[in-house]
């Protein structure tokens, strides 16, 4: 790989970790990363899984670019999405039953995830599969530690463990909201206000 190709490799993995986060910047997949972000465990394994699907679905657009018909692209994108969710939910039903069990239909919404359909329409249908790869690996990145992080306030703040460990102690009274649909939105919410001050802050500084 030369220096020009290098470059352009290490700019599309590292811009989705920052960025064009799907979720701080671009503000995609709200639906996963607010529903199932109760528990840093379920953060975790619904970034994998999403991740699975995207690298692998963006590998395979970008290899069959060439041949895919325009009129129907968006429907043989969506065939061959379903195609890794299918085997995501294979995988983790027979290596992880209890976060399958845990995670339900939000497994196979993975389809309809307009982060994993966008980067097909975006950049997958339009280069190579190097940076394909590449981009897809990052915007997963990116994605899975966004639920990850909110996984792991609200886990930390509802049940006082993280990760399944305790951390604080037995006087720690958990904060019921945060188990709960509003939890994920009052955490999202925060760490988006707390993103966009630090962003601001950096902007100022790098101005003088």
């Amino acid at each position: 790989m030369n220096d020009t190709a290098d470059c352009a490799f290490k700019r599309e993995l590292l811009k989705g970790l920052w960025r064009e986060n799907p979720v701080f910047t671009l503000v995609l997949g709200l639906c996963p990363a607010l529903a199932v972000t109760n528990s840093l465990a379920n953060g975790v394994v619904m970034g994998l899984a999403s991740t699975f699907v995207l690298v692998g679905s963006s590998a395979l657009i970008s290899a069959l670019r060439a041949v895919i018909p325009g009129p129907v692209r968006i429907a043989t994108y969506i065939i061959i999405i379903a195609t890794f969710v299918t085997a995501a939910d294979f995988m983790l039903a027979a290596w992880l039953p209890t976060a399958h069990r845990q995670l339900g239909a939000f497994i196979s919404l993975i389809v309809v995830n307009c982060i994993i359909l966008g980067r097909a329409e975006a950049f997958a249908s339009r280069n190579t599969v190097w940076l394909s790869v590449a981009d897809a690996v990052g915007m997963a990145g990116g994605f899975t530690l966004v639920l990850s992080l909110v996984g792991g306030i609200r886990g930390l703040l509802g049940s006082g463990t993280l990760g399944g460990v305790q951390v604080f102690g037995d006087r720690f009274e958990p904060w019921a909201v945060m188990k709960l649909p509003p939890g994920g939105f009052l955490t999202l919410g925060v760490l988006l206000v707390g993103l966009t001050w630090a962003k601001e802050k950096l902007a100022q500084r790098r101005a003088r």
